[in-house]
């Protein structure tokens, strides 16, 4: 019969449909997501500073000590810095970039990646599968805080990381005890700014309060007499009742200065190890 197709033709043009409609909503689902991903920056040495945050005196520091490392017992550690994350979280694209880059050699997936992204105020320690028994969340977490979070709240990008991959290299050693140490000596009470501000109000108010109440009832007893209304003691001319006193007296306030709240490679690449998400995360 005319206008209708063949029951072969009218199976495939099903199939095509559905193939189409397939294709659609896998382009629906993932275009998103992919537009989330930001792009991955080559390899191009130990330390890849594509945020420029790091001077150059530090950036040729670390390559040397991280390539003096790498050849002394081939864990691999390896500094970047991104400008943004282009609004994808730091733990995927850190991930991604541990991977894309093959850190660590492949049999032993011995990769570490320190990550920057100064605009989104974040960072990252990746580490290998290889290493996460010897450098732990726990000792990531703690040169995150201890060591970069102060440093970069002060601007001081080259040095908070400088510190860190000291640190690194000092867990990767063999040596934690003093990463540790140091992290436990830091759990105390955090500085409470108006817990001062307080204590120094009362005793501000104490000093006067009570001084003021000495300074009527203890010269009279105490002191030597000048005459009417007048005492000396402890080298002081006191005139208890009156606002001030003649010569040399108590007063509240004192001359001179006081406290203030103010404060005047080319050729080097990954082994091919890998990453399971290892290691810790933090923001300043």
């Amino acid at each position: 019969m005319r206008g209708r197709w063949p029951a072969g033709q009218r199976g495939a043009r099903r199939n095509a449909n559905l193939n189409f409609l397939a294709l659609f909503f896998l382009l629906v689902l993932f275009l998103p997501l992919a537009a989330l991903a930001a792009d991955l920056p080559t390899l191009t040495g130990r330390v890849v500073d594509n945020a420029g945050v790091i001077d150059a005196g530090t950036r040729a520091a670390l390559t040397q000590k991280l390539a003096d490392f790498e050849a002394k017992g081939s864990d691999q550690i390896v500094v970047a810095t991104i400008p943004s994350l282009d609004g994808e979280e730091i733990e995927p694209y850190a991930n991604r970039l541990f991977r894309f880059w093959k850190l660590g050699q492949a049999k032993e997936n011995n990769g570490v990646l320190l990550l920057v992204a100064p605009n989104d105020r974040k960072m990252r320690i990746e580490v290998g599968y290889g290493l996460e028994g010897t450098l732990t969340d726990l000792h990531t977490k703690l040169i995150i805080e201890n060591d970069m979070v102060p440093a970069f709240r002060a601007g001081d990008f080259s040095g908070g990381i400088s510190r860190a991959v000291d640190d690194m290299i000092m867990v990767l050693n063999g040596n934690p005890e003093e990463l540790e140490a140091r992290g436990k000596r830091n759990q105390q009470a955090p500085f409470n700014s108006d817990d001062l501000f307080f204590a120094l109000f009362i005793t501000v108010w104490a000093v006067i309060f009570f001084g003021s109440i000495a300074a009527s009832i203890l010269p009279p007893i105490f002191g030597q007499k000048l005459g009417p209304g007048r005492y000396r003691w402890l080298g002081m001319t006191f005139e208890p009742g009156r606002s001030s006193s003649s010569g040399s007296g108590w007063s509240s306030g004192s001359s001179g200065g006081g406290w203030s709240s103010g404060g005047g490679g080319g050729g080097f690449s990954g082994g091919g190890g890998s990453s399971g998400g290892g290691g810790s995360s933090g923001s300043w």
